[in-house]
């Protein structure tokens, strides 16, 4: 048997070690590559894989025995998986729009190893311990990926140690809404409660994390459709004047997201508590949020792929899969935020996937005063920010930085979103440079709809593994066919 080369106190930074001595150790996998993106950029490389962790990163070349080893295509290299922090599952409750099974194949096949359920869109929502267990039994068994859970903090749930019992429950945090959700269950907080609600978890040391836009500020109060049921108000709709995207983008102005961070950021300020902006679609904010981090105020935000991918100007009339609050805005104002990823003022990219049945998404046959508000792009949002950052001249590190390390340090996960020893063993075989269309009929979520579809991306995933293991919905062999593995995803409680 030959001889092996180990690792000894390995770099925390992935790099080869600095002292080696030799063993005869049968490992659990070798994944060799030409190119491994680690946290010191990418090289070429031999990841050593045993018990669900990466173990070694070493040169391609280097002579190491394992049970399992795999050659990366030339055209492939080697990334970590991508941890997703905004995801909507609406499970239990309303899986008719999406579900754990459903939701955890679709990020398996996107490269996504790991994602952060909402509490919100599930019946009931996650402002319980008992909710809480409730979501954890359903998802058991059932998950491609690892996944973890977001509480809410709404006004029912306030004041009576609640919000702490959910904390130690193991809730990553809580989310609020300063708007209306659009579901009755999950109530919005008055600027006094949002006050109540920071100096609350600020006790605890937990996470606040907030969809902002000012009620106030919305046009004729229209509900945020992020959540909601159109049924619920197409009662009010004006049928002989369906709403076009251009007065569906003035009923939620930038002012709106202005005011709403500005809360926040006061809140923040007043409270001590660590607060994280969610889905930022203004780049008019950016200039509040560098204050605030110049400040040292604990606060970060995020953006999503539909609002650096997109702009209004583009969108067709009737076209509701492109729906979504805050709304894509234009051109312009997606430039802007491409600078706020660059200058480090936005901190993260995440999905915000939040699907439904066609008949809410298209509810109104195009009148965007009537659709259901949500894109589902859980499955191509990597290709979708590495094809939008590939057209500016970025490169693949940048974007690993905001959907890997970005989110993994957001949610307290330690050994996610980077290849380096120590780290788990969630990786990613991708092919920065091949080219497909999106179909959204052959996309994993539940229902057929995506403002992705029919979109030319680049950067294709190729194979993913869980802990060393194929995940899910993977294709296990290159000719293109899935191979379903067992479920083999956990679940996650806060580190």
């Amino acid at each position: 048997m030959p001889e092996m080369p180990e690792v000894a106190d390995p770099s925390e930074r992935g790099g080869p070690a600095a002292a080696v001595r030799t063993d005869t150790r049968l490992h659990d996998l070798v994944i060799r590559a030409g190119l491994v993106y680690t946290p010191d950029g990418p090289r070429p490389g031999a990841v050593v894989v045993d018990g669900g962790t990466v173990t070694a990163v070493l040169p391609a070349d280097a002579p190491v025995l394992a049970r399992d080893e795999v050659r990366l295509a030339a055209d492939e290299v080697l990334i970590p998986g991508v941890v997703d922090s905004h995801v909507h599952v609406n499970d239990p409750g309303r899986t008719d729009w999406e579900g754990f099974a459903s939701a955890t194949l679709a990020a398996a096949a996107g490269g996504v190893t790991t994602i952060v359920d909402m509490p919100l869109n599930s019946i009931p929502p996650t402002t319980t311990v008992a909710a809480l267990e409730l979501k954890r039994k359903t998802a058991a068994g059932r998950c491609a990926v690892d996944v973890g859970f977001w509480a809410g903090a709404v006004p029912e749930n306030l004041g009576g140690g609640t919000l702490a019992a959910l904390h130690e429950a193991g809730a990553f945090g809580f989310k609020a809404f300063l708007s209306p959700s659009g579901v009755p269950e999950f109530g919005h907080l008055s600027p006094a409660e949002l006050k109540q609600t920071a100096a609350e978890i600020a006790q605890f040391g937990g996470l606040l994390i907030v969809h902002a836009e000012d009620p106030e500020l919305l046009a004729d109060g229209d509900p945020d459709e992020e959540a909601g049921d159109p049924a619920d108000h197409a009662d009010h709709a004006d049928h002989d004047h369906p709403v076009g995207y251009g007065e569906f983008l003035a009923s939620r102005p930038d002012s709106a997201e202005i005011s709403a961070i500005a809360q926040v950021i006061e809140a923040v300020r007043t409270t001590g508590v660590r607060a994280h902006i969610l889905h930022l679609s203004s780049a008019q904010a950016l200039p509040l949020l560098a204050q605030a981090k110049a400040e040292g105020l604990p606060v970060t935000a995020e953006t999503c792929p539909h609002y650096v991918s997109f702009a209004a100007e583009d969108i067709p009339q009737r076209a509701t899969q492109y729906k979504c609050c805050p709304p894509i805005r234009s051109s312009g104002n997606r430039e802007l935020l491409w600078q706020g990823l660059l200058d480090g003022v936005i901190d993260l990219i995440a999905s915000d996937h939040s699907p439904s049945t066609p008949e809410l998404k298209f509810a109104g046959g195009g009148d965007f005063g009537q659709a259901w508000g949500g894109i589902a792009g859980l499955q191509v949002a990597l290709p979708a920010v590495w094809t939008a950052a590939r057209a500016r001249g970025l490169a693949l590190e940048a974007v690993l930085g905001w959907m890997c390390q970005g989110p993994a340090r957001l949610t307290g996960l330690a050994d996610k979103g980077r290849i380096a020893p120590g780290a788990r063993a969630d990786l990613v075989a991708f092919a920065p440079e091949a080219r497909f269309r999106v179909s959204a009929r052959e996309l994993r979520h539940k229902n057929p709809v995506s403002a992705f579809d029919g979109a030319d991306l680049v950067g294709a995933v190729r194979r993913t593994w869980l802990g060393g293991e194929l995940a899910g919905g993977n294709h296990a062999a290159g000719d293109g066919l899935s191979t379903p593995h067992p479920p083999a995803g956990r679940l996650l409680d806060r580190p």
